[in-house]
C-alpha cells in the first residue's frame, strides 16, 4: 500500500480527526473484512465512479458506516477531494483501477484501524 498518501493524510488537522469508535470497530470484526469490502466498492462505484454528481461534496455522511468515516479520513469522500488529494481528475467516469485502488485504501485505512491486516 502506498504509505505516502496516509502520510500526507496525518498531517491534516481534518483528515486526522476521524477515527473508528469501538462500536464501528465491532461492526467491522462481526461482519468480516470480505462484508466491508464488498460494501465500500458499492459505495465507491454509486457514489463517486459517475462523471457527474449531482450533490458533489455531500454525498458520503459523516457516520453511519466505517467506509463512510474511512472515506472522509483518506480523503476519498467526493471527487473534489479525489482531485486535490489523489489527483484523480473531476467530470469522467472512474476506471475499474481506479476504483479499486479507492477501496485499498479505505480498507488499509479500516484495518488500521482496527489493529490488523486484512
Amino acid at each position: 500500500m502506498n504509505n505516502d498518501i496516509f502520510e500526507k493524510l496525518s498531517k491534516s488537522k481534518f483528515r486526522s480527526k476521524f477515527k473508528l469508535n469501538d462500536k464501528e470497530r465491532q461492526y467491522v470484526l462481526s461482519k468480516g473484512y470480505d462484508t466491508i469490502r464488498s460494501h465500500a466498492a458499492d459505495f465507491v462505484a454509486k457514489r463517486l465512479a459517475p462523471a457527474e454528481i449531482p450533490n458533489d461534496g455531500k454525498q458520503t455522511p459523516m457516520r453511519g458506516h466505517p467506509v463512510f468515516i474511512a472515506q472522509h479520513a483518506a480523503a476519498l469522500c467526493c471527487r473534489g477531494c479525489l482531485e486535490k488529494w489523489h489527483k484523480i481528475p473531476k467530470g469522467r467516469l472512474l476506471t475499474k483501477s481506479e476504483q479499486k485502488y479507492i477501496v485499498d485504501i479505505i480498507m488499509e485505512w479500516i484495518c488500521r484501524q482496527c489493529g490488523v491486516k486484512e
